[in-house]
């Protein structure tokens, strides 16, 4: 409080070293006081200088908070009576893209429910003041989405010192510049039938902006320049998807052929590979080429986990409903189908469906669309502990030192804690539920909900305590 002190001295005149029986001021510093503790210990939204959260799952594609984000991290808040929360702003559309968080701004996306429109949200990061809102893209025609959890402004923005990309899967993908807002270049030609919605986000690596795209009738991966938008390659997917009827077409229209999954990136013997779950198979494909490197089958579908690693091992959520948590070791003679080879352990039930798992030291943490949690062993994918929490479960959680952020559809966030026994730290409501997963940056929690976008902390309980 050291800088505090000298505010106070600088605004009253006051001197140490002056009798107390002396003035000290005039009839203002009162005011003035009284105004900087208000502006010391009221919530406030703090902002760093440098990119927090720059994809759908944080700075290492991991869901970590990062230690200098995660100090001071609130591990308490409520809306009613008003505790920790530091601003709230609503937002027109839909949508369950993550507020990607970097030099004090927040970029997310929102779409009309029909998806003939689609938007693009910059907001400030220390008051939630709207700074950019923009209609990027108009569809006259959308595909019907076929279901109420999906939205058409699901997939993640990705952000870079002096741009954010922004993507609608098969509707568009545009580079902004993220201080004048001028769009750099735009593609809106890379096309899939999402069926019932896109969901993968953008993650970058080098030069590359890389998308994935898994449709009813396309599956494919592909990488393009950040910096003009051009086609660097296009890798479609090998899967055989066994589902083809007596006249060789997909039955169910090929519903069990989507997927809505994002990327992540291991480097692997000096070469870093891109490894990527679909529907029926998970793949890893040569991040410079796009080259398949390996592949195992899987009998899930509607995969939507990053994968996650561990002393040398890629850990794969395969799907939704009955998925499995599955170990691939990864070394040099991990190349083509490794499904029989170089399968570690495969733990077959009471796997999270649409909330990916989080990785914290040796454990693997995940819960289910039902609220049970599961702690499982990375060595050996045994279960270590289960517990549960109230509520329905989509958001995927992201982990702060030893603490645990999940969010429900019904407003409420559980904050567990990250050990050898299942221990529900607090737990805290808001006035509406939450798809989108949450973010963090500067000791600050960013939660979206249907309708708007919270900023949580300011006078908090620090994480960890």
């Amino acid at each position: 409080m050291v800088w505090f002190q000298r505010e106070v001295q600088a605004i009253s005149g006051f001197d140490q070293k002056r009798p107390l029986d002396q003035p000290q001021g005039s009839g203002r510093t009162a005011l003035y006081l009284f105004v900087l503790l208000a502006l010391v210990f009221l919530p406030h939204a703090q902002a760093s200088d440098r990119i927090n959260w720059p994809t759908r799952s944080g700075p290492t594609l991991d869901s970590l908070v990062a230690a200098e984000d995660a100090q001071g991290l609130p591990v308490e808040w409520s809306e009613e009576p008003s505790k920790n929360i530091a601003w709230k702003t609503a937002l027109e559309g839909f949508g369950h893209s993550i507020p990607i968080i970097g030099h004090n701004r927040i970029w997310l996306t929102a779409a009309t429910k029909d998806g003939t429109k689609q938007y693009i949200y910059c907001l400030d990061q220390k008051t939630g003041k709207v700074l950019h809102h923009q209609l990027l893209f108009e569809n006259p025609e959308p595909e019907p989405l076929k279901n109420e959890v999906n939205t058409y402004a699901s997939p993640s923005c990705a952000l870079e010192d002096g741009a954010v990309y922004i993507h609608f899967g098969t509707y568009g993908t545009v580079r902004m510049n993220s201080e004048t807002y001028v769009i750099e270049w735009e593609r809106r030609d890379i096309r899939c039938k999402h069926f019932r919605g896109p969901g993968s986000s953008p993650i970058l690596w080098k030069d590359l902006l890389i998308l994935t795209f898994d449709g009813v009738d396309a599956q494919f991966l592909m990488a393009l320049n950040r910096k003009t938008g051009a086609t660097v390659w296009r890798t479609d997917r090998t899967t055989d998807y066994g589902d083809l009827d007596e006249n060789g077409q997909p039955k169910l229209d090929g519903d069990i052929r989507k997927a809505y999954g994002t990327p992540s990136l291991v480097e692997v013997n000096g070469r870093w590979q891109i490894v990527s779950v679909g529907s029926r198979a998970a793949f890893a494909y040569d991040a410079e080429t796009g080259k398949e490197l390996w592949t195992i089958r899987h009998d899930d579908f509607n995969a939507s986990s990053p994968p996650l690693f561990y002393k040398g091992h890629a850990i794969i959520n395969t799907g939704s409903r009955n998925s499995n948590l599955v170990s691939v070791r990864l070394e040099e003679s991990t190349r083509g189908d490794v499904s029989e080879s170089h399968v570690v352990w495969n733990r077959d039930k009471g796997n999270s469906d649409l909330s990916a798992p989080v990785l914290v030291g040796n454990r693997i943490y995940s819960i289910a669309n039902n609220g049970v949690v599961s702690c499982v062993n990375a060595d050996t994918g045994e279960e270590v502990w289960k517990g549960r929490a109230d509520g329905t479960f989509t958001a995927s959680p992201i982990a702060a030192g030893d603490l645990l952020y999940f969010c429900n559809e019904e407003g409420d966030t559980f904050v567990i804690r990250a050990g050898e026994t299942f221990e529900i730290v607090s737990r805290n409501h808001l006035s509406e539920g939450m798809r989108a997963s949450p973010s963090a940056a500067d000791g600050m929690l960013f939660l979206r909900t249907f309708t708007h976008l919270y900023a949580i902390g300011g006078n908090s309980v620090a994480a960890g305590q």
